[in-house]
């Protein structure tokens, strides 16, 4: 099977351009091991849409499907692009996805693919929406929940996928993820899981965050993740219309005034192709 690596700001993941179907939960498992296969936080498909230019299905490291990938849809139109799925001219392509069609703009650099600007949608503050089992319409503000032995304040927001925040006063570095990550991504609140992040504003124009995205584990980056971060740190007055969201892998740009969607900005990178040889 033909298989193109790229990432997003190091949220790396598997590209295939389907000629047959397969076993994709499964695909996804062994390409995404990073002993035994590729190497990678899942792996994406790049198909034919009828309600679009193109279809994205997205994977994450454990065979589960997932909504959405900010970071993944850049990337995915890049290689469908390069690859002649989609007209290689085009500067404004939509993307099915299973959180609805996201549309992106795409900017060059000596002719090639290099950032993308991504229309992700607007917020959803509804528990509903994730969902979680909490009363009322929300928003969900500060929802105090415990594990480990740990109090956190969460803010819950969906962008087509759920996303629990925790906002800290210090660096995310030191906040010890890889121990409340998978606690809080399976929570009882969540019966579908959660997204979870940390995050430190720095100020009104800049946060930093950590990710642990459900399915993968800790991340390099994760573009929902900043998305949604961005639309919370908005609603409760820490930040303006335009925010740097710094993450371990690099620096994405969001904007929303408050209102209807919101705009990612950020990088697509092909890593190399190669042909994988199943056992």
């Amino acid at each position: 099977m033909r298989v193109t690596k790229m990432h997003g700001l190091g949220n790396d993941y598997v590209y295939v351009l389907p000629r047959e179907e397969r076993d994709w939960p499964e695909v996804a498992r062994r390409v995404s091991d990073r002993h035994f296969g590729i190497g990678s936080d899942g792996l994406i498909l790049a198909l034919p849409s009828a309600v679009a230019d193109m279809r994205m299905r997205m994977f994450n490291a454990d065979g589960s499907e997932a909504e959405m990938c900010g970071n993944g849809i850049r990337c995915v139109v890049k290689f469908a692009l390069e690859e002649g799925l989609v007209d290689a001219a085009k500067d404004v392509v939509t993307v099915e996805t299973l959180a609805g069609t996201k549309t992106l703009q795409l900017f060059r650099e000596n002719g090639v693919i290099a950032t993308a600007r991504v229309d992700m949608g607007p917020p959803s503050f509804d528990p509903a929406s994730l969902p979680a089992t909490v009363e009322g319409p929300g928003p969900v503000i500060d929802l105090p929940v415990t594990v480990d032995g740990m109090d956190l304040k969460l803010t819950l927001v969906s962008v087509g996928n759920p996303h629990a925040i925790h906002y800290i006063d210090h660096d995310p570095d030191s906040f010890p993820l890889e121990r409340i990550g998978p606690l809080v991504e399976n929570h009882a609140l969540f019966p579908r899981r959660v997204n979870f992040q940390v995050v430190q504003v720095l100020d009104r124009g800049h946060v930093k965050h950590r990710v642990w995205e459900r399915g993968s584990g800790i991340t390099l980056a994760s573009g929902t993740s900043a998305t949604a971060v961005a639309a919370a740190s908005r609603l409760r007055g820490f930040t303006g219309d335009r925010i740097v969201d710094s993450l371990p892998g690099g620096d994405l740009t969001l904007e929303w005034d408050g209102a209807g969607s919101v705009f990612m900005t950020g990088p697509a990178t092909r890593v190399f192709d190669a042909e994988w040889l199943e056992a």
